[in-house]
């Protein structure tokens, strides 16, 4: 009987070779480490730079605008005997872009704010919550001309005061879209998935062309004539923003003339439910 020798270094050299894969995978992570705080030191900066730069635009490019409108308002009250027709909607045209550049400059800080601020959770009522916002951001006639339905809504933890932002964005939409009809309504109702909760906002508006509903939530995206409808294009983009910082989506669906229906999720708190 023949007996076969075992190589005395074939365990010697597995060890080495796993040795020599432990050390080029420890560099490659020190090397990874290093890379991410340097990424993390850049995105400091850059967040200390865009801080700087909302401060300059809230209060440096605000004051002029305000210096602007604040001026033509005086013109117009002091000197109107002295106005022809075409003297007062010029000046008035002036008082309506400067107020225009100043609600975009207020949306633009307050997406800015979505990305810097710390989200503050606690449990809200959702259905008080749209309902509220829709008093507060629909004008007294409205209010009585709109059929608004909320059914009772799942409860949500979430940021109170970005989900206010949320409902208000949403909500001004679905009356500013909808309220030339004949008989506008509004439907707010929600449910509960897949450890989700949904909330819906559905309208029987203008609607829009579903063909270009990815670009809605995009910013300075209209897919109306500012002519027709007032508006930034900046509210969509905000609402996205803030959704996707709390770990949900956002949906619209619509076609043109039959209205429209813009959704978003959150998580549902674990343990809750």
């Amino acid at each position: 009987m023949v007996t076969k020798n075992k190589s005395p270094d074939t365990t010697f050299v597995d060890i080495t070779k796993g040795k020599q894969a432990d050390k080029k995978r420890l560099s490659l992570i020190k090397q990874l480490q290093q890379n991410l705080f340097e990424r993390t030191s850049q995105l400091e900066s850059v967040n200390k730079d865009l801080d700087a730069f909302a401060y300059a635009v809230s209060h440096d490019m605000r004051a002029p605008l305000r210096a602007i409108d604040g001026f033509s308002k005086f013109v117009l009250e002091d000197y109107e005997d002295k106005l022809d027709s075409e003297g007062k909607r010029l000046l008035n045209l002036i008082r309506s872009n400067v107020q225009k550049m100043d609600q975009l400059i207020t949306d633009l800080l307050a997406l800015s704010r979505v990305y810097r601020c710390e989200l503050n959770f606690s449990g809200i009522n959702m259905t008080k919550m749209a309902i509220s916002v829709f008093k507060e951001q629909a004008a007294p006639d409205v209010v009585d001309r709109i059929e608004l339905t909320v059914d009772p809504l799942p409860e949500a933890f979430a940021d109170p005061t970005y989900l206010s932002l949320v409902w208000a964005n949403l909500l001004t939409n679905a009356i500013k879209f909808s309220s030339n009809g004949k008989k506008p309504s509004i439907r707010v109702f929600g449910r509960s998935e897949s450890g989700f909760d949904i909330y819906y906002v559905k309208d029987n508006g203008v609607g829009f062309n579903p063909e270009y509903s990815h670009k809605l939530f995009n910013v300075f995206q209209k897919l109306h004539k500012a002519d027709d409808f007032e508006g930034t294009g900046m509210g969509l983009a905000i609402v996205q923003r803030i959704i996707h910082r709390h770990g949900g989506k956002v949906r619209a669906e619509g076609a043109e003339g039959e209205g429209a229906t813009f959704s978003f999720s959150l998580p549902v708190k674990k343990g809750d439910r």
